[in-house]
């Protein structure tokens, strides 16, 4: 994607950090009718979807409700591209719930590439009649403030070093680690908290702001029965082939490992382009997790749902167990440790393939699978490993309103429990769902109910015109496990540019439109009629 060669010294909302949360904010800004500037440090807008490579995690009732109207359309128009480009078969291009990969994580498996068509489409328009400046490749690298404003971030091309810096009335924090929180001094949390501090049965009993969840390189591959794609033998390899976690069953580089909701040792398999027609895969992980089988949990292309002969493979994502990398902590540690696990992570991955490749059981008694081929094409990179690392968990902001345990595990709450928010501006569902740690935590996975976002986990404590639009709002390390996924980003996002669009509208400041009740209703019914849904139907059952 260009980037324009003037960047503006001011526009009305800058929104640093261009996945799912800030393609989002600039939607709802530029539809309200003010300017934005949106900055991704990656060539990709889209974040999850895109330059981290990871399929929607939804709730099973994605198809019905529970979506933003803007959300929902993006889902939509993915599946008009494959009706439209992918030579389809028949019976497959008549399905009104079009699952292109037929994976079993989501009922929209995907190429990231498509997703990043369908957001540059959505985009455009506001590009075109100069309401929207998108700078890719641009990361933030100080911010200025004033009391409790921010007045400006200056953030440098990574291409060339050049530095611009942005002033605007309202600045929105959009990425993976909440680095405007760090870069402006806003009071936030980092990692996880004690038990003491919200009274969550799961929070440990002290505090460690450097116990994150791992993160995931992510990369793709196809399977060529006879072909031999072997990589070079990552440097690491023999560190990793030999590395077994304590709370590990095995190797980490194998087949056995954990269930997430049990911890329970299970062998998992692995089928490359399996003889199974797409069409009787159900995805919906309520019924059956589907993890099990590693294959066509994150298939991202079927190649049984085209015509004969288009494709001679499936594609998959590997984003599995195996490859989760949790020994140095990403987040608040200084830089040289978070490139260290960085360059970790991605060396896990190839040790991964290189692993599959050369070493793995077959299901014949053999070993490896040499025609396994990374697919560079489909991440957008020369090495064929996602261009970002896909980050569960970020910098969270000392907010109005802390979501916690109390306001949505099953367990605590009952199964019609659960907080109902006088200020919700959205809702979600997911498990907690908590991976491995840096402080040496394994799974923990929490039954949860349907939620409600608050708007004070929106707001911070003190400063006045930074919002969050991601895994940075009032959460804890434990309920950010089900406030992370992609649907309840989008929405974080788009409440989060709809709600500076208001305030630069009505001139009020969003302490004020979340604490008094005539104003939210005012702001409510500007998300309502956005298509932004605010509770949950009430459907016993669900």
């Amino acid at each position: 994607m260009p980037t324009p060669t003037t960047t503006p010294a001011e526009t009305d909302v800058l929104i640093v950090g261009g996945g799912l949360g800030g393609v989002a904010a600039a939607l709802a800004v530029c539809r309200a009718g003010r300017n934005a500037v949106l900055t991704e440090e990656t060539d990709w807008i889209g974040g999850q979807l895109t330059a981290q490579a990871v399929p929607p995690d939804e709730h099973p009732w994605v198809e019905q409700f529970g979506v933003t109207a803007t959300y929902r359309a993006l889902r939509e128009a993915i599946r008009d591209h494959y009706r439209r480009w992918y030579p389809l078969r028949a019976d497959a291009l008549d399905l009104p719930r079009l699952n292109p990969g037929a994976g079993r994580v989501s009922k929209l498996c995907h190429e990231p590439r498509v997703a990043l068509a369908v957001l540059e489409s959505m985009l455009a328009p506001h590009r075109t009649a100069g309401r929207l400046t998108v700078l890719t490749e641009h990361r933030p690298v100080s911010a200025q403030a004033d009391g409790d404003t921010v007045r400006a971030v200056t953030l440098e091309d990574v291409r060339d070093g050049a530095r611009h810096t942005v002033a605007a009335p309202y600045v929105i924090d959009a990425t993976e680690t909440g680095e405007l929180l760090d870069l402006a001094a806003v009071e936030h949390a980092l990692g996880a908290e004690s038990r003491a501090e919200f009274d969550e049965p799961h929070a440990p009993e002290i505090a460690d702001p450097l116990n994150q969840q791992g993160i995931t390189v992510c990369f793709a591959v196809s399977h060529h029965e006879g072909a031999d794609h072997t990589i070079d033998r990552p440097a690491g390899y023999d560190f990793w082939r030999s590395y077994r976690p304590d709370f590990w069953p095995g190797p980490l580089l194998g087949f056995l490992a954990p269930d997430p909701r049990t911890l329970a040792p299970v062998e998992r398999t692995f089928v490359p382009n399996p003889d199974v027609d797409p069409l009787d895969i159900n995805a919906d992980q309520s019924a059956d997790a589907g993890d099990k089988e590693l294959w066509g949990f994150r298939r991202i292309l079927a190649r049984r749902l085209h015509r004969p002969g288009a494709f001679d493979s499936d594609i998959t994502l590997v984003n599995w167990p195996l490859n989760d990398y949790w020994l140095k902590p990403l987040v608040g540690a200084g830089e040289q440790t978070a490139r260290e696990a960085l360059a970790g992570a991605r060396e896990l991955s190839l040790s991964v393939l290189y692993w599959l490749q050369t070493e793995a059981p077959r299901p014949d008694g053999g070993t490896g699978f040499p025609g396994l081929r990374l697919r560079p094409d489909i991440t957008g990179t020369a090495d064929g490993l996602a261009k970002s690392a896909y980050v569960r968990e970020s910098r969270r902001i000392k907010a109005v309103t802390t979501v916690t345990e109390h306001d949505v595990a099953i367990d605590l709450v009952g199964p019609y429990g659960g907080t109902r928010h006088r200020d919700s501006v959205g809702i979600g569902g997911y498990r907690i769902d908590l991976h491995p740690s840096t402080g040496g935590d394994q799974y923990v996975d929490i039954g949860s109910v349907p939620f409600e976002i608050p708007l004070g986990a929106l707001v911070p404590r003190r400063v006045r015109n930074l919002l969050p639009a991601g895994k940075n709002i009032g959460t804890t390390h434990i309920t950010n496990g089900c406030y992370r996924l992609h649907p309840v980003e989008w929405n974080v996002g788009e409440v989060a540019g709809a709600l500076a669009a208001h305030c630069l509208a009505e001139n009020v400041q969003p302490h004020q439109v979340q604490e008094e009740d005539k104003r939210f209703d005012e702001f409510a019914r500007v998300l309502d009629r956005a298509g932004v849904q605010r509770h949950w139907p009430d459907i016993r059952g669900y």
